[in-house]
């Protein structure tokens, strides 16, 4: 079991590592190993709570498919194992992310000191643009 929050944990049994070659510099190494891990979790299983699970569709973006599943691609790293750990890392800290329930915005008015303060900015604006005008008074 992989604990995301103290309430919320995902059963690795769910989680799918297939390994791939990577792409990029390398050398011959490149073509002949997979060492790149590709991370699949198909999040709509998963019993999430509905707000996490609004949350986590809208940070996965493009890693997210049509059908639910989250697709990570790791490699970062020359080993498998290295590899894997990472795209497990990245999923945790995803799901984490969606799992921190944002604080609702007040609404508050501005005090009167600053009111003050951005009217007197104001009129100081005004009188250096007024000063620049070239008009002659007869």
């Amino acid at each position: 079991m992989l604990r995301i929050t103290h309430d919320i944990s995902i059963n690795e049994d769910d989680i799918e590592i297939v390994f791939v070659r990577a792409s990029g510099p390398g050398g011959q190494n490149v073509n002949k190993v997979s060492t790149a891990a590709q991370l699949r979790y198909e999040a709509l299983r998963a019993n999430l709570p509905p707000d996490m699970a609004a949350r986590l569709n809208r940070l996965a973006g493009q890693r997210m498919t049509k059908d639910g599943w989250i697709v990570i691609h790791a490699q970062r790293y020359r080993t498998q194992e290295r590899n894997k750990q990472d795209a497990i890392d990245r999923l945790t800290d995803l799901l984490r992310d969606a799992a921190f329930r944002p604080k609702p915005r007040r609404a508050t008015r501005p005090t009167l000191a600053s009111k003050t303060r951005r009217l007197e900015g104001k009129k100081h604006r005004s009188e250096t643009k007024s000063m620049r005008n070239t008009r002659n008074v007869d």
